[in-house]
């Protein structure tokens, strides 16, 4: 099977940097207004919606188009049990801080646990890019919004902590830059990939996308009560990047 070029990591710096500026921007934003539950909500449905489209209408019509059964149940396994255990690693970090207690505990857990999701994240962009730079670049658009979510999330629960604006603006921005060393650690690492070896990143990039819409995104969006309008994001979302698929 011939090798699925990648796209130069000058490029992937460039594109990455879109979900960066989002999730500063978002950040930045709720330290000086915090959205209501409800527009938190909304904007999950519509994330989710996006994510799942990126999996749906591009990872996993490559991964059919290679025809490898073998490869396709070792990435989703993989896929699975990793973001397992990085659920279950976040779990027992919330709220665990070395040498630190109270709020100060908190921080230190919550910052560790959206470390990891945000360089987590940039791989899966890298692994978009393993697959072209077309399936890279949505990858980038559906993620963007997901990140926009997690730098008010974190902007909010820091304010609610007691962090200073200034300091918490400087915590989401450093945590941002984790997604393009997550992408260029991809992009440097499945250059060149094919055959069974692709499969594999593949099916491991598709199983951790939907893991991120059934267990985090969707899941923390339904806390809220649902409306008609809640609902309808998800599939306007969905609509949204499908849309976009075809006029590329």
């Amino acid at each position: 099977m011939p090798t699925l070029l990648s796209a130069p990591l000058g490029q992937i710096l460039t594109l990455t940097l879109i979900p960066v500026a989002a999730t500063i921007l978002g950040g930045t934003v709720a330290t000086f207004r915090t959205p209501s539950d409800q527009l938190r909500s909304l904007v999950q449905h519509f994330a989710a919606g996006v994510v799942f489209a990126a999996a749906a209408g591009e990872l996993l019509p490559e991964i059919t188009r290679n025809h490898q059964p073998v490869g396709v149940v070792i990435g989703f396994a993989l896929g699975v049990i990793v973001m397992l255990l990085i659920r279950h690693f976040a779990e027992r970090l919330e709220g665990v801080g070395p040498q630190t207690t109270g709020k100060e505990a908190s921080n230190v857990g919550l910052i560790t646990v959206v470390g990891i999701d945000v360089l987590i994240d940039g791989l899966l962009i890298g692994v978009g890019f393993a697959a072209g730079a077309r399936v890279g670049t949505l990858l980038v658009v559906a993620l963007t919004l997901e990140l926009l979510f997690l730098g008010v999330s974190v902007a909010s629960s820091l304010g609610q902590a007691g962090t200073s604006r200034g300091r918490t603006i400087a915590t989401v921005t450093g945590l941002s830059l984790l997604v393009i060393l997550g992408a260029l650690l991809g992009g440097t690492l499945l250059q060149g990939l094919s055959g069974l070896a692709l499969e594999i990143v593949l099916s491991f990039g598709a199983a951790a996308l939907l893991f991120l819409v059934t267990e985090e995104l969707l899941t923390e969006a339904h806390e809220v009560k649902e409306t008609p309008l809640i609902t309808a994001a998800f599939f306007a979302g969905f609509v949204a990047l499908y849309l976009l698929e075809l006029m590329g």
